[in-house]
């Protein structure tokens, strides 16, 4: 009933009709619609507005610590803008945590602005992903790698949710007028090319060969080097199919490591950061190893190597600190 309808007028042409009795329970049923009516437009209050993603960690007594590194990095106005944003919010026991891991830092202000940035963005995600829109995979994150590229936040949900391969939320879908919360138990720290196909179980035997101990290149201490890097990435299949194609092969440790040196040397490319975005038709890069890589767009993005090989590239873009990976589905062969 609007507001400012009026409750009585009840029917003349009835009213002669009525006893006394009948009149009196007639008014009393009038008069309590008029309460009721009262009653129902006094609690038509406003409901209260949300509030931003800053306004909401400064509400939160668990992300009082987050609230200070925003406002140290000078990242307050960023979030308080229309976004949308997700935010990965550690909390106050995250943030102590990472000041107890390192001996140089008592507290928030002993971390280096230009890191401290580079950590908190790393933690937002352009548009609202609500926890049930999570998927394995990677995500681009605020945090900016070679070239501007947003270094890419590694996402589990396979046994329950996790975040950069360790990380987990203690409270989900917290929605602001800006973007949405997950708060989180770590902060989390942007990784490098090695660190990145560290974390991945589909790289193992990559990470294998790399860190094989009969090298006398040290392709990890170079690959953790500023770069940029862009690297071709062979997943387990690859090598399994690598191994399966020679009789002579049953491991990596049978493969003799001048072969193994040069066929990883032959995957890298040094001295850029190229994304997929990047890749033109016909393309021609020059590896590590020296020999030259060409990229064939048609049908899909596809490296062809100078022994005739054309191998897809089936996951793309995952950004690091210093460089970019693409998956490829075989290992690449200059002979």
């Amino acid at each position: 009933m609007d507001c400012e309808e009026e409750v009585g007028n009840y029917p003349r042409t009835k009213f002669f009709f009525m006893n006394f009795s009948s009149f009196k329970l007639y008014h009393l049923a009038l008069l309590f619609l008029a309460l009721a009516t009262f009653s129902a437009c006094g609690d038509d209050e406003e409901e209260p507005m949300e509030l931003s993603i800053v306004e909401t960690a400064q509400s939160d007594s668990e992300l009082s610590s987050l609230v200070a590194a925003l406002t140290q990095a000078d990242l307050v106005t960023t979030l308080s803008g229309d976004g949308p944003f997700t935010v990965l919010a550690p909390t106050n026991a995250a943030f102590q945590a990472l000041l107890n891991g390192n001996d140089d830092w008592n507290a928030l202000s002993d971390i280096p602005n230009d890191l401290l940035t580079s950590v908190l963005t790393f933690h937002v995600l352009s548009g609202r992903v609500a926890a049930a829109d999570l998927n394995t995979g990677y995500e681009p994150t605020l945090s900016a790698g070679p070239n501007g590229a947003g270094i890419s936040l590694q996402v589990s949900t396979d046994g329950g949710v996790t975040f950069n391969n360790s990380a987990g939320p203690t409270a989900t879908d917290i929605n602001t007028t800006n973007g949405i919360v997950h708060k989180i138990n770590e902060v989390m720290l942007p990784k490098n090319i090695v660190e990145l196909a560290q974390a991945n179980p589909n790289f193992s035997i990559l990470v294998d060969a790399l860190t094989d101990s009969r090298h006398t290149t040290d392709f990890v201490g170079t690959l953790t080097g500023a770069g940029p890097f862009t690297v071709f990435a062979p997943t387990n299949d690859a090598f399994v199919a690598l191994l399966a194609n020679n009789d002579d092969w049953n491991g990596l440790e049978d493969i003799d490591i001048d072969v193994l040196a040069s066929v990883l040397s032959y995957h890298v490319v040094a001295g850029a950061n190229v994304q997929s975005s990047q890749l033109t038709d016909g393309q021609e890069i020059t590896a590590f190893s020296g020999g030259t890589l060409t990229i064939d767009l048609d049908g899909g993005a596809k490296v062809e190597t100078t022994s005739g090989q054309s191998v897809p590239i089936v996951a793309a873009d995952v950004q690091g600190t210093n460089g970019v990976i693409h998956g490829i589905s075989s290992v690449l062969s200059a002979q």
